[in-house]
């Protein structure tokens, strides 16, 4: 068994979401709510810790843990969540540029996983246990660079979706 299936209680773990066929789903203000809200939720009713992260256009970075032991089971139920809250929202969305290929894709990798109508959530993610420190800071110094590394920004603080940013919503733990 690979170290990133396996559960480590009382550890910090590197999680990584991305959409199907990398989407940028998050373009959009809304769809950012969506999964903040979600998020917020998840810290306050069911024990997830966030200690950094990063939204990006079509996948998430974070570095969290649950202060109940159960972070799979928050990641799934959130997954599951913000999948059938994304694409309602999505499927609402009176803006059509991109609806139609949006849901299209979902149906297409639904059909794929022979166990959905629809996908959202690529399924080839798992948490990733950090067992030293020096893997910690190599994960943060990730995560918030992603958005520079990627031509959005100049700096790392400049990305509104980043907990390296000043004016970020999402509360965060101590590291």
């Amino acid at each position: 068994m690979s170290e990133s299936y396996k559960r480590h209680e009382d550890g910090l773990y590197f999680v990584t979401f991305a959409v199907v066929g990398w989407l940028d789903v998050f373009t959009r203000r809304t769809y950012q709510d969506i999964f903040i809200d979600s998020i917020k939720f998840c810290q306050e009713k069911k024990g997830l810790d966030i200690y950094c992260f990063c939204l990006m256009p079509n996948h998430v970075h974070f570095i969290a843990d649950s202060y109940d032991g159960s972070l799979s089971n928050i990641l799934r139920s959130f997954k599951s969540h913000t999948a059938k809250a994304l694409m309602a929202a999505i499927k609402e969305n009176p803006q059509k540029s991109r609806k139609e290929l949006f849901l299209h894709q979902f149906n297409y990798f639904g059909k794929k996983s022979k166990n959905n109508e629809h996908q959202f959530w690529k399924h080839d993610n798992h948490p990733f246990y950090l067992y030293s420190n020096e893997m910690i800071a190599q994960k943060v110094n990730y995560i918030h660079n992603n958005p520079v590394v990627a031509g959005f920004v100049n700096e790392a603080h400049e990305w509104r979706l980043s907990s390296v940013n000043p004016n970020f919503e999402v509360k965060l733990a101590a590291l």
